[in-house]
């Protein structure tokens, strides 16, 4: 191993469960790898939000042109719904964020985001951009575009109203703007110590056909990307569909599209194209060497080609494709794993990698500079070996608190990473041939399921013990005191210390702090404390104080798990929000049906209602009369099939006496017309200002005075927005309770429409109680309580 030449191979693995162990290609990926090297060039493609992007469009140019394809998605999906949990905001965002990841593995581009919070719907750029910060965000597309050095940048959106949302057409502004800025040394020079100004060629914009706005015209560049491709046996319409069916979150399953399929392009800025989007671009790699490894390539032998590719592998300096390809022909397969999941920062963690190569290929492995192993043809190789813990693993972006529009990143070198950029790892080093490709290997847990079998996921490094808060906001009806659950657990060995609240002025706590000993790791228990609001301040923040053998933190814990996508595990602020309340309820028995996720039920549990779940079958099987009112979840009529077999039940229980509350649904994918026991409809229309204006059309109705009079003040401190999907073509017997509008629209009055019907009450509301109560907004909560409580004679 004398006079060996060392590359150095960085692995960047996003995300890390889905390179856990070397992906190792078969033999038609080898082919096309073989073919991506004769490649040049770059695009990115930007838009707002998961979702947005053209996966049939991304598959094409990463597979069928070979080029380097990205996705900059300016924000990563927070401010949007869940269909598939309760998860809302950074949490929501989490999951989009994996959910985007997995699509990019199958269509293979990669991934990047700037720091910019999707705080929810908005109707024009200049509200998103006052919200955002318009210049850190533009600084964010210009770092992503000098890091990525795209040749053409391609945007999913136009610049005006026919984007349909603030975020798409401030995204395609940005987009813009930042094409010239990444080439100019005055824009943002903080960032060219660690990069280089960078001008793409061109920059046009993706036609598209959807939400009822056509945009495509003959006159625009066209593109057919629904070719088959034989050596993936799948053309990228079907591609693109297994990718986009990666977004579960939001109930985008799609259809396999088959056939020819086109693609339009409008000339932004730069050179105009005529004929491709690589017009004057040089995308040709031209070598003798390699033409003659891609012509003598056999798929039944790729270690045939190994002679070949080491000697390229001379000519062709740091090339990550061809590192991975030598991998792949030589039939290497890696993984470095725990024995267990989670790890206190600061313990040791012993790791076992195990390695093999399936050829007959003479290769050694050098693991963290120890002695070389010579792996012998299909026999695994183990070795054993430690690390410490440095740091958690809490997402950078989450990492402090932020304000509404956008996220804390102190770091400019993390600015557009998906995930943490440098998960532990260890160092490994392949030598084949006097030739050396070094990696760094992520570190994973490894499991196996006696029903899906083999399992990875993400190692976790954790503080040394988390305190958890059961819920984010607590209502206090008055003076009345309140216990408080707060959940420990022990990430390290043996930990003691104590758990002290810290609250707002002049409220109590009894008893002051909770001492604690955790002997084991995994050690789990349950405190709690009773606390007293005080008089001179109706709100504020309760902070767990932890203070341990190993110091002073304030963190908590949250799993989020769905199969689709790793479990993701994060340390939010042990924090949570405290309101007393002048708050009155009649009927205590409320009956709720899950719709596609919410936090509802736990929120009106927390002020002395007793929710019961009950699902279809319960519903149409049980006497509904025990119950005073009932309760359906978010968008339960568009995802649920069997509401149609409920609602004459649902109905004639309003007829009988009770209260029946139906909270937003959207108007596509209803799976009844008939939602109430007269008619109306629903609308794409919303009110986005939290902040906005509500007027009271029937200020002497029930729900604006029994059991709590509503006010104004009642819709103060509401978060996001107002209401969506608001009811339209509303039949007379309805009333129309509150009107609204964002600034310089006209009056919107369906947000709430109460109907007596029989000897009960009917209520369809879309204002967004599924937010606002979980926050703890003491205005929801009272307007709530109304809307639950009888009719009135």
């Amino acid at each position: 191993m004398n006079n060996r030449i060392y590359l150095l191979f960085i692995y960047l693995c996003f995300p890390i469960f889905l390179k856990a162990q070397m992906q190792q290609m078969n033999a038609a990926e080898i082919a096309v790898g073989l073919k991506k090297l004769s490649v040049r060039g770059s695009v990115l493609y930007i838009a707002a939000h998961p979702d947005d992007e053209n996966t049939r469009l991304l598959a094409y140019l990463a597979k069928e042109e070979k080029v380097k394809t990205g996705y900059l998605s300016i924000t990563r999906g927070d401010g949007g719904q869940n269909l598939i949990g309760n998860e809302q905001a950074e949490l929501l965002g989490l999951i989009r964020t994996q959910e985007l990841l997995a699509a990019r593995k199958v269509d293979g581009a990669e991934q990047f985001f700037t720091r910019a919070n999707d705080f929810g719907f908005s109707k024009t750029s200049d509200e998103t951009f006052k919200i955002w910060g318009r210049d850190q965000i533009l600084a964010d597309v210009v770092w992503v575009i000098r890091t990525f050095k795209p040749d053409v940048i391609i945007t999913r959106f136009p610049e005006d109203s026919r984007a349909g949302h603030g975020h798409h057409s401030g995204s395609a502004i940005l987009a813009k703007e930042a094409f010239y800025a990444a080439a100019d040394p005055k824009r943002f020079p903080e960032q060219l110590q660690y990069t280089t100004v960078w001008q793409a060629k061109r920059i046009v914009w993706n036609g598209f056909n959807f939400g009822g706005t056509a945009t495509p015209t003959t006159d625009q560049l066209k593109l057919d990307v629904g070719v088959f491709n034989p050596l993936l046996g799948k053309s990228y319409g079907e591609i693109a569909a297994i990718s986009r069916t990666n977004h579960k979150s939001q109930g985008f399953g799609s259809t396999l599209q088959r056939g020819e399929s086109f693609e339009y392009f409008s000339h932004v800025a730069g050179e105009p194209a005529k004929a491709s989007l690589f017009d004057g671009i040089n995308t040709s790699v031209t070598n003798a060497l390699l033409s003659e490894i891609q012509a003598d390539y056999k798929v039944n032998a790729p270690w045939q080609s190994l002679p070949n590719l080491l000697k390229l592998k001379q000519e062709f300096k740091n090339n990550k494709l061809l590192d991975e390809l030598i991998l792949a022909c030589a039939g290497v397969w890696v993984e470095a794993n725990t024995p267990e999941r989670t790890y206190a920062v600061g313990d040791s963690i012993p790791i076992k990698i195990q390695a093999i190569v399936r050829s007959k290929t003479n290769l050694s492995l050098t693991i963290a500079n120890q002695k070389p192993i010579v792996l012998e043809s299909n026999k695994v190789i183990s070795s054993d070996y430690k690390t410490i813990a440095q740091e958690s693993t809490q997402p950078y972006w989450l990492r402090k608190n932020h304000p509404i529009g956008q996220f804390a990143i102190e770091t400019q070198t993390l600015v557009g990473y998906p995930e943490n950029p440098n998960p532990l790892s260890v160092k490994l080093q392949f030598s084949l041939n006097n030739q050396q490709i070094e990696l760094n290997c992520p570190i994973v847990y490894k499991s196996t399921d006696p029903i899906k079998g083999e399992k990875y996921q993400p190692l976790v490094l954790a503080p040394r013990v988390t305190a958890t808060l059961s819920e984010k906001a607590y209502i206090f009806s008055g003076n009345a005191p309140k216990t408080i659950s707060v959940s420990l657990k022990n990430f390290g060995n043996q930990s003691s210390g104590s758990v002290a609240p810290q609250l707002p002025k002049s409220w109590k706590s009894s008893p002051e702090k909770i001492d604690f000993n955790l002997a084991k790791k995994g050690d789990e228990q349950t405190i709690s404390f009773n606390i007293t609001p005080g008089k001179e301040t109706n709100s504020g923040d309760i902070v767990l104080q932890i203070s341990t053998n190993g110091g002073i933190s304030d963190k908590g814990l949250k799993t989020i798990s769905y199969d689709h996508i790793p479990n993701i595990t994060i340390f939010p602020q042990a924090q949570a929000r405290v309101e007393k309340i002048d708050l009155k309820i009649v009927g205590k028995r409320i009956a709720y049906i899950d719709g596609a996720g919410d936090l509802v039920a736990e929120a009106l549990n927390q002020i002395g209602y007793e929710v019961t779940h009950l699902t279809p079958s319960q519903i149409l099987m049980n006497d509904l009369s025990a119950y005073d009112a009932i309760v359906t979840g978010v968008r339960l009529y568009n995802i649920n099939e069997e509401v149609k077999t409920m609602q004459p039940k649902l109905l004639s229980y309003v007829q009988n006496g009770g209260t029946l509350l139906i909270q937003y649904n959207v108007n596509n994918g209803l799976k009844t017309q008939n939602i109430g026991p007269y008619p109306f409809k629903l609308a794409n229309k919303r009110v986005t200002e939290e902040d906005a204006k509500v007027n009271f059309l029937v200020p002497q109705h029930a729900a604006l005075n029994y059991p709590n009079k509503i006010t104004d003040k009642d819709f103060e401190g509401w978060v996001q927005e107002r209401g969506l999907y608001f009811a339209t073509d509303i039949d007379p017997k309805y009333t129309t309770i509150l009107g609204m509008n964002d600034t310089g629209e006209a009056t919107a009055d369906g947000s709430l429409i109460i109907a007596d019907y029989g000897k009960g009450k009917f209520v369809y509301t879309s204002l967004v109680f599924f937010r606002e109560l979980p926050a703890g907004v003491p205005g929801a909560y009272r307007l709530f309580a109304n809307l639950l409580a009888p009719k009135q004679p």
